[in-house]
């Protein structure tokens, strides 16, 4: 079979899987957050923390939740990571130095896993399986919890009641997230993923010296990993390691764990909005630009016209071999968009347009289909901005949902879209202007730039994939990308949980004739060319002194 018809393959089959799983799994996520009826082990849990589970919350306290629970979670994983070498399990490694710690605590509290230690040398089974592995469940969990409250928003009239954050935490990671991960971790371990307590493996090299191979439970946090649109890899090479990812099977299926609760909770969208027709034209924005981007990735990395390229038959540098460029560049999309940081190529070493795409896919603000969560909720923030821009257009005040868009709701649209360019090209701009950041460059010229504004573009983002070619140990980036990901995090919740309380208080408005109707082909391109040209308008010029100078060299 040639590579472009096994690429080919590769990909209507990922799109028969998410449309097998999209009704029962969309449904499913529906039932779990509009239940009234509460787990025993639910139940137990609400006790021991003292919850009451029918008390519903005003937004600033679903906010002031949010923001608790994060903190607590925070200091609780830098503690953890920094006496790791006192607790069991540590395998013998150090305790992780104060920047580091702190930015790795900020990154996995915040969904986003940017890594700049090497995890086999730096973290023992503890630090990974109760630090970083609950950190994927909960992280993942808030994300879906904003989304959901930011639903109630829509749907709910005369009330500034949004349900209960501690109800919707606990339900999203028991009844959604284990039970999918619990599945998912049996897959790999088949598929033959490493899972185990070992210290580690003395083995002799080809070359006649000795090596130890770190094994651990990698399976189960590659699940997660995965499932939850973290990240972070249990090893240094992320998935592409053998042992997180052995084998092209593995690959796909890691893909299909990466796409499938973003796009499935257009469905919960859908149902609990009471129109099935808004959850397929969301969805709808999300596979369009999802696809384009797949299409012109694979065709810079297959087709790229440099002689050097030419000769090898296609652009393999940073790829492996097992996988080939149709799955890497598969990956590399689906992980960009999705605020996943796991990685099965280097991305440094795409084609410069390639690589450029790729920061521009995050650029949109992780919306093809988006993190766990934050896909949708950043969506229905750009679907409130399309239709204001449409009813400036007909001379009607905008509406959505039957919810008048007004001023309130327009300001905090606003500062929500403007949140993440601001991080992304200030915090481009102070480590471009002195010699310490620049000196983490492998690279100079426009490489060299697209290093650092990828760097700062996942951490906004809370994407957590890198570029490479940047040493971001550093005590600058250690807390600069880090002040990003807390930044780039809760700013976007706090703005979008107080618009869903600004939608909740008000009634809803009956369609008329001169409704927008935001279910159709119309509709769907409006807010797809509204990301885009948002997305293009505020990064274009540093795209075009980076990947885009560098391609056309």
């Amino acid at each position: 079979m040639s590579d472009t018809s096994a690429g080919l393959l590769q990909v209507g089959l990922l799109l028969l899987a998410l449309a097998l799983c999209y009704r029962p799994l969309g449904g499913y996520m529906t039932r779990v957050f509009t239940s009234e009826r509460d787990l025993r082990v639910e139940r137990v849990i609400y006790r021991l923390v003292g919850v009451d589970p029918r008390a519903d919350q005003r937004w600033p306290a679903y906010a002031a939740s949010v923001l608790a629970f994060s903190f607590v979670s925070l200091v609780l994983l830098y503690g953890l990571l920094r006496m790791q070498a006192h607790l069991p399990l540590s395998i013998g490694m150090a305790g992780v130095d104060p920047a580091l710690a702190f930015n790795t605590a900020a990154s996995f509290v915040t969904n986003t896993n940017w890594q700049a230690y090497s995890g086999e040398s730096a973290m023992g089974h503890l630090a990974q399986m109760a630090g970083l592995a609950v950190q994927n469940f909960v992280s993942a969990a808030v994300g879906l919890s904003v989304a959901v409250a930011l639903i109630r928003g829509f749907t709910r009239s005369r009330t500034d009641r949004l349900g209960n954050f501690w109800v919707d935490l606990t339900r999203a990671c028991i009844r959604i997230l284990l039970p999918l991960a619990v599945v998912a971790t049996v897959v790999l371990i088949i598929a033959g993923a490493v899972q185990n307590l070992s210290a580690g493996t003395d083995i002799s090299t080809l070359a006649g010296g000795h090596q130890t191979i770190t094994g651990g439970p990698v399976a189960s946090q590659e699940a997660i990993k995965e499932l939850g649109t973290n990240g972070g890899g249990y090893y240094n090479a992320n998935s592409a390691h053998p042992f997180e990812n052995p084998n092209p099977f593995t690959n796909w299926f890691e893909i299909l764990l990466l796409l499938l609760v973003p796009v499935c909770l257009t469905r919960t969208f859908g149902e609990m909005v009471g129109d099935k027709r808004q959850g397929y034209a969301v969805l709808g924005v999300m596979a369009t630009i999802w696809g384009v981007l797949v299409a012109a990735v694979t065709a810079l990395e297959v087709h790229h016209s440099g002689s050097a390229l030419r000769a090898a038959g296609a652009a393999m540098e940073g790829k492996e071999t097992r996988f080939g460029e149709w799955a890497s560049a598969l990956f590399a999309v689906s992980t960009t968009g999705t605020s996943t940081g796991a990685v099965d190529s280097f991305h440094s070493s795409y084609t410069g347009v390639g690589g450029g795409l790729l920061i521009l896919n995050m650029g949109l603000g992780e919306i093809a289909p988006g993190g766990v969560g934050t896909g949708l909720y950043s969506m229905l923030v750009l679907a409130i901005m399309t239709v204001f821009v449409a009813g400036l257009m007909v001379g009607r005040t905008p509406e959505y949902l039957r919810k008048k868009v007004t001023a309130r709701e327009m300001k905090l649209v606003a500062l929500n879209i403007l949140t993440m360019p601001l991080l992304v090209l200030i915090g481009t701009g102070v480590a471009m202007s002195f010699a310490g950041p620049r000196s983490s460059m492998l690279n100079g010229g426009p490489h060299g730039l697209s290093e650092v504004l990828y760097a700062f573009m996942s951490a906004s983002n809370n994407n957590g994939s890198a570029f490479a070619g940047l040493s971001a140990n550093t005590d600058f980036y250690n807390v600069a990308l880090g002040l990003c990901m807390l930044a780039g995090r809760f700013l976007p919740i706090v703005l979008v949980l107080a618009l869903a309380g600004s939608l909740a208080r008000q009634t809803e408005v009956p369609r008329t004739g001169g409704t927008l109707p935001t279910h159709g082909p119309l509709f769907v391109g409006m807010l797809a060319g509204v990301a885009v040209i948002v997305a293009g308008l505020t990064f274009f010029p540093a795209l075009a002194l980076g990947p885009l100078a560098e391609g056309l060299a």
